[in-house]
């Protein structure tokens, strides 16, 4: 286990995600946590209203498992469904859409953080939109821009992690150009390892034995490790 305990418990509660980046002030869609089924109802119908979707995720998930559309969506309205279908509670972030065609695929991008600073990042495309590897997303490889590295820093600093994977999204209203939607603090890397130069493994090593625990990497390793 390399993030603190209570790192991964902030990570991976979206609603608690969602919480910490606010406080932080660091660029996320509106989001809300409900298990109030008729005020869950009135958020997806005032959002649908202004135009806006909505994402319904679980609470405790991953890899894009289990997330659905609600409120204005193609031009329809689609309803919340019973919070009973969903472990009785409601986690609702605002949709970003983007332009996208054909030949032009929607994206977002995945910035992986350690120690602190950010070292590599990707895009992940896909016609559909939900961009997760797990789901058929290409991973392709991207300039890791001042603006995306500080949006990423300044995500993992406000759950205080070692180590994340933040994902963004494009968003041209935004200061930065674009939003934090989740800070993943057990995140894979092998997607983003095959599309960067960049060795994530030693990173992380390296990170952990000089910043955590101290080694000086100019000694000979068996001089400072005991077996």
């Amino acid at each position: 286990v390399y993030n603190d305990a209570r790192a991964i418990e902030r990570s991976v509660d979206k609603a608690m995600t969602s919480f910490l980046l606010q406080r932080a002030g660091v660029p996320t869609p509106p989001a809300w946590a409900l298990e109030d089924e008729a005020q869950a109802r009135r958020i997806v119908m005032r959002e649908a209203a202004a135009g806006h979707g909505l994402v319904l995720k679980p609470v405790f998930g991953s890899q894009g498992k289990g997330l659905q559309q609600v409120g204005a969506v193609a031009g329809a309205f689609v309803p919340l469904p019973p919070l009973s279908a969903v472990s009785g509670l409601a986690y609702l972030q605002r949709f970003v859409p983007q332009p996208e065609s054909a030949t032009a695929p929607g994206f977002d991008w995945r910035v992986l953080v350690v120690g602190g600073r950010a070292r590599a990042a990707m895009r992940r495309v896909s016609a559909h939109w939900i961009r997760n590897v797990a789901r058929g997303a290409r991973c392709m490889h991207c300039e890791l821009t001042p603006a995306l590295a500080a949006l990423a820093e300044a995500a993992a600093d406000a759950l205080g992690m070692d180590y994340a994977g933040v994902d963004l999204v494009p968003d041209a209203s935004a200061a930065h150009g674009a939003l934090v939607i989740e800070v993943n603090g057990v995140a894979a890397w092998r997607g983003l390892q095959r599309v960067t130069g960049f060795d994530i493994a030693q990173a992380l090593v390296d990170d952990l034995l000089v910043r955590r625990l101290g080694v000086d990497l100019a000694e000979p390793l068996a001089q400072v490790c005991h077996f």
